[in-house]
């Protein structure tokens, strides 16, 4: 495999709760008119797996590359059946449906899907006193569930909790969620699309009958976990120089980060797993690997293949960056965060992560 750092088209989602904030707080270019509510900027998911934009790949799909050079592109030993990760940015300008999706188990079970849908999100921006609903209270039974859920008060059986910029709230599969309004969100997940919702209009907002409502609020109480009840977190910094770096979140699935860079900054070389980021701040970055170079310009994202070796990320200016990865939890997530002097509460705070 030629490795370098590989653009992809991005797939559009026009769903109700969006509007404007991807193109215009973003700045992300060729943006649809309209409604963007979400950009899947790396996705291997069926239908809405990328196209290379650049480089001798140019024309090929993610999928493709995936089947090619799994030990290259993903890392090595990985085989799967897709990209195991996809990354979108979510605008959030009015509420989202109250929803799940299904964990690994049930997806396989009542689905026939390879995986369920863990994900988080990291807040690039919230308006002041925007707020997440993700899990059920304690105590609360079906029945009460079910009643709620008629009356569209989720309140009554959900738990609520303030958000700002740059927390991150890590929701595992099965977790009833929903967040908005005023809220723009980078989340990263497991590659699928499975979810139930329990509210009486689809995504696009159209009216459900009667019937089909009542049997995705029967889905959803089968399928639902009763815990955990996912917290939003500020996550775990390192200062390395003039930049700062914080571990957001971590799991199996996936682990993100927050890259803050005044200076360059060497991402090394890790040949088990491959990288994603997404540029999040007002300016360009550029990448230099052996091959060359490239530009990664505002709210646009690449992935760095687990060959590449290292990669000197170099901004213009202030950068902001969200990187992404399939994490070995003891290479990269636990030792690192308890060389750097954090607890083994603090760092089990991330997710899902088993100590």
């Amino acid at each position: 495999m030629e490795a370098y750092p590989i653009k992809l088209s991005y797939h559009v989602r026009a769903y109700a709760f969006g509007d404007r904030l991807i193109p215009d707080m973003l700045g992300k270019r060729d943006a649809p008119e309209g409604v963007v509510a979400e950009t899947w900027e790396i996705s291997d998911y069926r239908e809405t797996t990328g196209r290379v934009l650049n480089g001798p790949y140019a024309g090929r799909t993610l999928h493709d590359l995936v089947g090619s050079f799994p030990d290259e592109l993903v890392g090595k030993g990985w085989r799967g059946p897709h990209f195991p990760i996809l990354c979108k940015f979510l605008d959030a300008s009015r509420m989202l449906p109250v929803h799940l999706h299904a964990g690994d188990e049930t997806a396989r079970r009542k689905y026939g899907e390879p995986n369920g849908k863990t994900e988080a999100w990291h807040i690039l921006w919230a308006a002041e006193g925007a707020t997440v609903l993700a899990g059920v209270r304690k105590g609360v039974s079906r029945e009460e569930l079910r009643e709620a859920f008629r009356k569209q008060d989720y309140d009554a059986v959900m738990v609520r909790r303030g958000i700002k910029s740059g927390d991150t709230v890590y929701v595992p599969g099965g977790v009833l969620h929903s967040f908005g309004p005023d809220t723009l969100v980078f989340e990263v997940q497991q590659t699928s699309d499975l979810g139930v919702s329990v509210m009486p209009k689809d995504l696009y907002g159209r009216p459900l009958g009667e019937e089909e409502w009542e049997a995705n609020i029967e889905a959803a109480l089968e399928e639902m976990e009763a815990e955990p009840l996912p917290v939003p977190n500020p996550g775990l910094p390192f200062e390395e120089g003039g930049n700062r770096r914080i571990l957001c979140c971590a799991g199996p699935h996936f682990a993100l980060e927050r890259w803050t860079l005044v200076e360059s900054r060497l991402e090394p070389s890790h040949p088990w797993r491959c990288l994603t980021l997404s540029n999040v701040g007002d300016g360009e970055v550029t990448l230099e690997y052996a091959g060359g170079t490239e530009v990664l310009g505002r709210a646009e994202s690449c992935l760095l293949p687990a060959a590449i070796g290292e990669v000197r990320v170099v901004p213009e200016g202030q950068a902001s960056l969200v990187a992404c990865y399939v994490p070995d939890l003891r290479r990269d997530v636990i030792g690192p965060l308890r060389e750097a002097g954090y607890t083994d509460e603090e760092i089990s705070g991330l997710g899902e992560v088993a100590l």
